[in-house]
């Protein structure tokens, strides 16, 4: 049976990744329904609602495969194969099946703009659709559906990559001119995704390397803020169970740490800043200032961090107990001087690399927040 796709499917490029292969496509309108968006960014499929007089653009698949279905489904994070109705296909109307959801649009739905969508999202999509279709006959549907945005997430690190650091003093050369990926070899796949791969590279006096097996750890972006303010001299930190510190047998897995969350896919690190700061620690900051831009261990991780200065108004700040229940969390809030996280630095307590190397960003440019609070 033919199938009828629409909203973000309807672009070549992402509807080939998703079913693994080149379809045959014609463009096709279905009657009585218009295509909405839900604002889910790179996630937003798009979806129909039927519309007096109205008439859905997108394309027809003339070729279809027993798996098109479970696949776009797998992808959209639905189980709904669809049903079969009639679209038109240049003068004529032919049987197609069509997932079609809603029967009026929902609050906030808004007429879908494809060329829009695909200048904010295309490139994302793609990447999107990369990480969550490598899954695809591994992974349970409905873990899948849960992993959607945290793929989107790991895509959207790629993407935010693409401006490197300066290289003044470091090796100039790019990755695709100085290193070759010979092949990939199995790896876990899942909220994190162990890559397991063969190389070779460009060495420094010119000539090439052998041929070297590797792995590596692919995770996120994190965006980090360290709440500073300057007229009190108080830092305010939060402390949560970590699980690195219970592999590695430390017998007090509790860690003192910067306000920092996973960039969401499109979204811009100091957005997730300030929204961090409320969920984790019931802050809202008054400015946020770039501090540095990070890997956090680049030997075997692709983690990256974004890390800031909040400047917030703390004299009235009550610590306590905050963070999403949705999301597990169990945070605690510390409102401490500076020279007592120093002192904590200084002890060991303070044994979080990033949260460390914060605080000695702000030693650095105290004064001069002082002077101007």
């Amino acid at each position: 049976m033919r199938r009828f796709v629409f909203g973000a499917l309807a672009w070549p490029p992402l509807l080939e990744r998703v079913l693994g292969r080149a379809a045959d496509l014609r463009p096709a309108r279905l009657p009585g329904y218009a295509v909405y968006g839900t604002g889910g960014g790179a996630l937003d499929p798009g979806t129909l609602c039927a519309v007096p007089d109205g008439g859905a653009e997108g394309l027809l698949i003339l070729d279809p495969d027993p798996e098109d279905g479970a696949r776009m489904a797998y992808f959209n994070g639905t189980d709904a194969d669809g049903m079969v109705t009639e679209v038109r296909c240049g003068g004529d109307l032919v049987s197609a099946r069509v997932a079609l959801h809603d029967d009026a649009p929902g609050d906030g739905a808004l007429p879908w703009d494809q060329a829009r969508w695909l200048e904010e999202w295309g490139p994302l999509a793609l990447d999107t659709a990369r990480n969550i279709m490598a899954q695809y006959g591994q992974t349970e549907p409905a873990r899948m559906a849960g992993l959607r945005p945290y793929l989107a997430a790991r895509a959207w690190a790629r993407q935010l990559a693409r401006t490197p650091a300066p290289a003044e003093v470091r090796m100039a050369t790019t990755a695709e001119e100085g290193v070759e990926i010979l092949r990939d070899r199995p790896g876990h796949e899942g909220f994190f995704r162990l890559r397991a791969f063969d190389m070779r590279h460009r060495r420094f006096d010119g000539a090439q390397s052998p041929e070297i097996g590797r792995e590596g750890f692919v995770a996120y972006d994190a965006a980090l803020v360290l709440p500073y303010d300057p007229a009190t001299d108080h830092v305010l930190l939060i402390e949560q169970l970590r699980y690195g510190p219970i592999l590695r047998g430390d017998p007090r897995p509790w860690v003192l740490e910067p306000v920092a969350g996973l960039v969401d896919g499109g979204e811009d690190p100091e957005t997730c800043v300030l929204r961090e700061a409320v969920e984790e620690a019931g802050l809202t900051l008054r400015e946020v200032q770039p501090m540095v831009r990070v890997y956090a261990s680049p030997g075997y991780s692709s983690e990256f961090f974004h890390c800031y200065l909040g400047l917030a108004d703390l004299s009235s700040y009550e610590a306590g107990v905050g963070g999403l229940d949705a999301e597990h969390e169990d945070i605690r809030s510390h409102l401490l001087s500076f020279d007592r996280a120093m002192a904590l630095v200084d002890s060991g307590e303070i044994n979080a690399g990033p949260l460390a190397m914060m605080l000695l960003w702000l030693a650095r440019a105290r004064a001069g927040l002082r002077a101007g609070a």
